[in-house]
Parts: structure tokens; sequence; C-alpha cells
């Protein structure tokens, strides 16, 4: 049934039912088994989430949070790594997170904006491709799973780049076949069943290999490649529900 509303029910509309569904679930998942680092709240377990395929897992929704496991990586990261939670900086959130945007809106050392095609959390409604923000703008940018949906990501990496301040940095997450040592792309897969086989998800117009990398530095960022899950104990991983081996990708200019 879960897998069923997510395939079904657009998105703004899941965004809205989510939010209701945030106040109850704690709740009906009360225990101690995992812990969610974002709230510090545990439960016994963590739900289902995916699509199909390889994108459908088991335990990794937070059921408070609403948290994924690459959610829960970029949190530690962030507290541990770097001074996101202390230094003043004006931020650009893209696609913004539920699990962070409430959070993130309350910070006192963040100007905090969010932007989105058609989120009802974003405060600016735009295409990624040509950024209604002026040229160096922002200290620090979020721009998470969302380069896979978009039409030209070149053009939207240069985008990033144009409205990041020098001395800024970002985090780009995105999905990654680290099998795949180029960047798998088809404009014959158009269907959203082909693509759900060949992207992962039925809105997927890509899937990153190895190289992404270089796609982010062709775009003139300095990118450093953290695999954060590394630094972790096994049991910090496993309790925190964390990606093992996903890496973070940090964007500079």
């Amino acid at each position: 049934m879960f897998h069923f509303l997510l395939r079904t029910i657009p998105r703004p509309i899941l965004i809205q039912l989510s939010l209701v569904f945030s106040k109850v679930a704690p709740i009906i998942y009360k225990g101690s088994r995992y812990t969610d680092p974002i709230s510090e709240k545990s439960y016994r377990k963590f739900l289902p989430y995916g699509y199909s395929g390889r994108a459908k897992r088991k335990n990794v929704l937070c059921p408070g949070s609403l948290s994924l496991e690459r959610h829960r990586l970029l949190w530690l990261y962030l507290k541990n790594k770097t001074d996101f939670f202390t230094a003043p900086h004006k931020m650009l959130h893209i696609a913004p997170e539920q699990c962070f945007y409430k959070l993130f809106r309350k910070q006192k050392n963040l100007t905090y904006t969010t932007a989105d095609l058609n989120s009802p959390i974003a405060d600016v409604h735009m295409d990624l491709h040509k950024a209604p923000f002026k040229d160096n703008e922002f200290d620090v940018i979020f721009c998470n799973h969302v380069l896979e949906h978009v039409e030209d990501d070149a053009q939207c990496m240069r985008e990033l780049y144009r409205v990041m301040k020098p001395g800024g940095w970002g985090i780009f997450q995105v999905p990654q076949d680290i099998s795949r040592e180029k960047t798998y792309e088809d404009k014959n897969i158009v269907t959203p069943e082909d693509r759900e086989i060949h992207f992962w998800q039925k809105d997927h117009v890509r899937l990153y290999g190895l190289d992404y990398k270089d796609r982010l530095a062709a775009a003139g960022f300095k990118v450093t490649v953290e695999d954060y899950t590394k630094t972790l104990s096994a049991e910090e991983v496993d309790r925190y529900r964390l990606p093992a081996g996903e890496m973070l990708y940090v964007c500079r200019k």
C-alpha cells in the first residue's frame, strides 16, 4: 500500500499528506531500536521507501521527521564536519526536504531561501535551468536529488555555480550507480515505465556514474568527494540507518 501511494499521488499532494502522517506516526512506531539523528528520537522500526526495483528499500523512512538515509547522512556530516549550524550563511535550498526546511528556517545563523518548480513549501517557484537570482548571491547551496530530473544538467550546474558566492560551498547529492564509469543517458528512453527500468525511477532522465565529479567540475566547481560513513562505526551506520558507501559531493567556488 505504501509503495502504491508513492507511485500514484502527485508530489505536491504527497508532501501535504506526509505532514499530517508525521504527526501520528511517531506514536505508532514508538521504540528504541533505531534513532533519527535529526530529531534525536528513536523508533522500533523505520518505514519502507522507493518506487520499484533497486530504488525500493526497507526500514529507511523515519516515521517522525520523514528523513531518508541520505538525509541522516547529510545531517551528521553538516553537524560534525562543517560550520553550517554556527556561522552566518545566506543559503539557497533547492527542492527543500521536509525533514530539514522547518529546522533550517529556525536557525538564526541562516538567511534561508527555498526554491522548487512546484513544491508547496518553496519560497520561490522556478526552473533551475534559469534561476531568478543574482550572480554570487549565496554562501551555501543544497540541491539534492534534483539533477537526475532536469533536461540539461550541465546548464543547471552552471546556474548553481553562477549564484554561489566565491568561497561558498554546496552539496548536490544524486542517485548514483557506482558500478558505472560514465553517466547513463539516452534521449530515446521517454516513457515512465522505461525510465524506471533504466534510471531507477519513472521521472529520472539519467543515472549518474563515477564521472559525476567531473561533470560538476566542468561547471567550475572544486569538488571533494566525502565517503562519510567510513568515519562512523558499524553500530552507528545501522542505528541511524545510513547508506553505507554513499558519497557526498561537496562543491566549492
